[in-house]
């Protein structure tokens, strides 16, 4: 008989267990007002279409009507895709996201004229307009970046098709959701008691950090040949957004999808490589920690199996909710009374669902409007995995809350190196904090393999996801095809490099994790970890070590928000990402991590 109460439907979750979308809309009627709101308001852009270029009051008065219709749009969008996302086989929740989906394509298409207007005013007129209108001084920095971008900006009209097809350019990612959330058999299993239970995407990570080596290996093996027996479909959506990303790229003039990726948050190409080739480098430090992993878990020479790279190295303790919130809020306290003061709040007032229910996705993210609280979706598990989970998205969390209450709504999106940067850097406080917390070797295993995963994560697996995703657009800028033994071959090329013979290799299902990682629907955004990763471990130790001023130029770059280019808010910070140097510091602080598991392995 199947365990179906292992993952129950979302009905059955308690409140206190939910985030409080309830603060954004109280209910589908209200959401639906602001919806048809939002939507009557996109026709007021037509009075300012063409007259932008007139006087500095008409773009001011353009610049702002626009901020105040996105505004209301995210709004809406927001609560219709966190709605879709605590449940992907809520069919109200569905059609709520994907009308509000097309919501923000219409209202896209409807302000694609703004950048145009803007590039085409001379900048002398520009300079001049911004010397004698104070209210312009907010929009200084966005007028800037359309400046730069002028050779990337196409006409009214080309832009506003482009925005249009932003819809139909969603659908690949949309397919994938609902398949991988919603409707993808993951198979089943026997738990440690023997117990037949349904692996799905809210329960199977428990299963994979089994202790139990049986279990890990069913659990693994299973959502493996899930993911395989729909490799063509799932192929199919991630060459429809390649093919989309390489579209936009020619479309606006760039050479590669990578350029046009990097642009809008002018983060140089060599960035990209610089991780890569850092990366690659430092294979040998992986290898010598896999062995050490082999040694702690018991194994034989040859025997380290995929399914053992996340099975614990040593007995983790239990930890609750409410003890897990104490241990974030120690591990913060290095950022001042008012940030964990924040996060206190943040708590209390419901920003994380953290309970596992039927259909709901296995991952972690961070998400709100400029307006609404920062929410935080993930799995809560009663270990220290879970507490290194929340304190990562609630450095997602708190920047968005700093950013909100420094900037205006023009600069609250930020780039997404700085996004990982905040939320690696929480997690290296965690991990320095629990360090220091107690010294007994069950203890130190449990921290050390936490922090071994998170950088297994970012400084490993993203990186080779990396380059297998400009591998996959350079095919198909190349006019080839995407079919899934070609990518199931190439991502298993990269991990046999990374492994370096250390790790057994399964080829189909090793092949096949590329189809594990939505991040990839997003354009090179999985790089960003890594370089994330690497800032935040220098600029945690450099508070931790120094206190301030440095504290107060981290909370800077929080603050900043959008208001900087991400790797400028860092370089103020204290950290120069445009060098090879941090990436390789990074590298230098794991193996500190390896060479105490290697010595914990010859005890």
């Amino acid at each position: 008989m199947l365990d179906v109460a292992a993952v129950p439907t979302r009905d059955r979750i308690p409140l206190e267990e939910r985030w409080d979308l309830e603060s954004v809309f109280p209910d589908a009627a209200a959401w639906e007002a602001a919806y048809r709101a939002a939507e009557a308001r996109l026709p007021e852009l037509d009075a300012i279409r063409g007259r932008l270029g007139d006087s500095a009051a008409t773009l001011l008065a353009g610049l702002r009507l626009v901020d105040a219709i996105d505004q209301a749009v995210e709004r809406v969008a927001v609560f219709a895709l966190l709605r879709q996302s605590e449940d992907a086989g809520n069919a109200r929740a569905n059609e709520m996201a994907d009308r509000a989906s097309g919501l923000e394509a219409r209202t896209r298409a409807a302000g694609a004229f703004v950048e145009p207007e803007i590039a085409a005013i001379p900048d002398a007129a520009l300079d001049a307009w911004l010397a004698a209108e104070p209210g312009l001084d907010q929009f200084r920095v966005l007028i800037a970046r359309i400046q730069r971008r002028r050779p990337h900006i196409r006409s009214a009209e080309v832009e506003a098709v482009l925005a249009r097809a932003g819809e139909m350019a969603a659908v690949p990612e949309q397919v994938h959701t609902v398949l991988e959330n919603g409707e993808l058999p993951l198979g089943t299993i026997r738990d440690e008691e023997g117990a037949e239970v349904t692996l799905a995407q809210g329960n199977v990570d428990r299963y994979l950090h089994s202790s139990d080596r049986r279990v890990r290996r069913d659990a693994w093996e299973q959502s493996a040949d899930g993911y395989l027996a729909f490799a063509n479909t799932f192929a199919a959506t991630l060459a429809g957004a390649v093919k989309r990303d390489n579209f936009y790229a020619r479309e606006r003039r760039y050479a590669t999808a990578l350029e046009a990726a990097l642009a809008p948050d002018d983060i140089p190409v060599s960035v990209f490589h610089n991780l890569i080739d850092v990366v690659w480098a430092n294979f040998p430090l992986w290898h010598r920690y896999f062995r050490a992993r082999r040694r702690l878990l018991g194994l034989p020479a040859g025997d380290l199996q995929p399914w053992d790279l996340e099975a614990p190295l040593a007995t983790s303790p239990e930890v609750g909710w409410n003890e897990g919130a104490d241990l974030v809020f120690g591990a913060l306290a290095p950022l001042g009374a008012d940030y964990v003061g924040a996060v206190r709040h943040g708590i209390a007032d419901r920003w994380v669902d953290r309970a596992a229910n039927a259909g709901k996705g296995g991952g972690a993210f961070s998400w709100g409007a400029y307006d609404t609280f920062p929410f935080i979706s993930m799995t809560w598990h009663d270990d220290l995995g879970s507490v290194s989970t929340l304190i990562h998205e609630l450095g997602h969390s708190m920047h968005s809350y700093l950013t909100a209450r420094h900037q205006p709504f023009t600069y609250a999106q930020y780039g997404m190196i700085a996004a990982e940067t905040a939320s690696n850097f929480n997690q290296a406080l965690l991990g320095a904090h629990l360090l220091a917390e107690r010294a007994d070797r069950d203890w130190t295993l449990a921290v050390l393999d936490e922090r071994m995963a998170n950088f297994q994560r970012y400084l490993f697996t993203m990186p080779i996801l990396a380059r297998f995703e400009l591998a996959c657009h350079e095919r198909v800028m190349a006019g080839e095809a995407l079919p899934s033994d070609w990518m199931n071959e190439t991502l298993l090329d990269f991990y046999r490099e990374g492994y370096g013979g250390e790790v057994v290799i399964d080829p189909e299902r090793i092949g096949i994790t590329w189809a594990r990682f939505p991040h990839l629907f997003a354009n090179f955004y999985v790089f960003r970890y890594g370089i994330g990763i690497a800032a935040a471990a220098a600029l945690a130790t450099t508070v931790r070590e120094t206190g301030e001023p440095a504290r107060e130029r981290y909370l800077e770059f929080l603050r900043a928000g959008g208001s900087k280019h991400s790797i400028d808010a860092l370089r103020d910070a204290g950290i120069d990402m445009r060098s090879r140097e941090p990436i390789q510091r990074a590298f230098d602080l794991l193996a500190t991590y390896v060479d105490r598991l290697e010595a914990l392995a010859d005890d």
